[in-house]
């Protein structure tokens, strides 16, 4: 596996800056990263020229590409994985239904997925965020994750991904399937069981409030909490006036959290799955969430976003990978980074995927870019994440 980056206004030159770092072999398949300010047509062209329009090219817009030297969110960046080994090109499987329903289209590729791949298969999932851009409507993770579950009949996966976007401003999205570039799609790479992933969740969040109950929902609308309407309650605790301007960046601000397992056990950000609010509307009182899974019952907590507590996470986090790593044979390494993570969004004074790629081994090589929602292993089963940052590095199975 080899990585190449290049930035440049012109396609065919970011793809021949790529060239250069990936050398003259010709892959078996690439995993191209695309700066939302690309032509996803005129990307590909440039990538059949220099590569061969026999190499299937899977992947998609991102809001910003991360490598071993930099990470920029330009909009012109691209980011190549290149596969050359029989035996650690994965297999790819495609589902072009998310438009008819997400958990339908999630069960086709989970059923499809089972029937090749062993126990513990690295999987990587990479789909079309956006389906709608005006008004606004995300294809959720959440319900393409679910339905995959189901499709997969007890299956185990290590599943990782995350959903493509043109830029930080949730603006397109699109993706590359191995034959051109489609929309309303989902891209799930299967890898040969000679592999292994060694994963990290790095968060950022911690509550300030008590646990409250969500009282009324639809799908990722909530309307109320413990019977008050939701954005009351958020704006309360916040100490955010209702109306002000303030609340148009109330993204960047909370989340809501769910703890998972004992309610009581003392805090840790890794027991936490947090959802990112998309938007509000005053007139409800609602607060829009970007996954609909939270349903009426759901206890969560307001979370607040901390760029110090987001920093530290990177450190330990990758720390922890680290040790994991010692003895091993890594191939590559995937950071699948919330585009609010950037400091462009965040406002954190350090960029956190710098952190990253200064800390992890350098023997690793790496690759990342910036997504919408992150998909990683959590309590052994996959899950849509928001506002996380998913290290996983494969390596030779032992």
């Amino acid at each position: 596996m080899r990585v190449g980056y290049g930035r440049h206004s012109l396609p065919q030159q970011a793809v021949q800056q790529c060239h250069r770092m990936l050398g003259a072999a010709v892959p078996r398949l690439l995993i191209a990263f695309v700066g939302g300010k690309h032509d996803p047509v005129r990307m590909l062209r440039a990538l059949r020229d220099v590569f061969g329009s026999d190499v299937p090219v899977v992947g998609g817009a991102a809001a910003g590409v991360i490598s071993r030297d930099v990470e920029s969110y330009s909009g012109l960046e691209l980011g190549l994985i290149g596969f050359y080994d029989p035996a650690t090109t994965p297999r790819v499987f495609v589902t072009e239904g998310l438009r008819a329903g997400e958990v339908e289209a999630g069960r086709e590729l989970g059923q499809r997925i089972a029937a090749v791949a062993a126990d513990d298969a690295v999987v990587l999932i990479l789909y079309d965020s956006v389906r709608h851009a005006a008004p606004l409507q995300l294809h959720p993770a959440s319900a393409i994750v679910e339905g995959l579950q189901q499709g997969l009949h007890g299956r185990r996966l290590h599943l990782v991904g995350g959903g493509m976007l043109t830029d930080m401003n949730l603006s397109d999205s699109w993706v590359f399937d191995g034959r051109g570039f489609a929309k309303h799609t989902a891209v799930a790479l299967v890898f040969p069981r000679s592999l292994v992933a060694h994963t990290e969740i790095l968060h950022g969040c911690r509550p300030i409030s008590s646990f409250m109950e969500i009282t009324r929902v639809d799908g990722a609308e909530v309307f109320e909490l413990d019977g008050e309407p939701a954005l009351s309650v958020i704006e309360r605790m916040l100490g955010i006036p209702l109306g002000s301007s303030q609340m148009q960046q109330l993204s960047l601000i909370a989340t809501l959290g769910q703890k998972q397992g004992d309610p009581f056990a003392p805090f840790s950000e890794d027991r936490y799955v947090n959802r990112l609010i998309l938007r509000t509307d005053v007139a409800t009182g609602s607060v829009t969430l970007f996954e609909p899974d939270f349903r009426r019952g759901t206890r969560v907590q307001i979370m607040s976003r901390d760029n110090e507590l987001m920093l530290a996470s990177v450190r330990d986090g990758v720390a922890r990978l680290n040790a994991r790593l010692a003895g091993t044979e890594p191939l590559l390494g995937l950071y699948i980074d919330c585009a609010g993570r950037a400091s462009g969004r965040s406002g954190a004074v350090i960029e956190e995927a710098r952190l990253v790629r200064e800390l992890l081994d350098p023997s690793v090589t790496l690759l990342g870019f910036y997504s919408g929602v992150e998909i990683a292993p959590f309590d052994g089963v996959g899950r849509s994440l928001d506002w996380t940052g998913v290290l996983t590095v494969l390596a030779r199975s032992p």
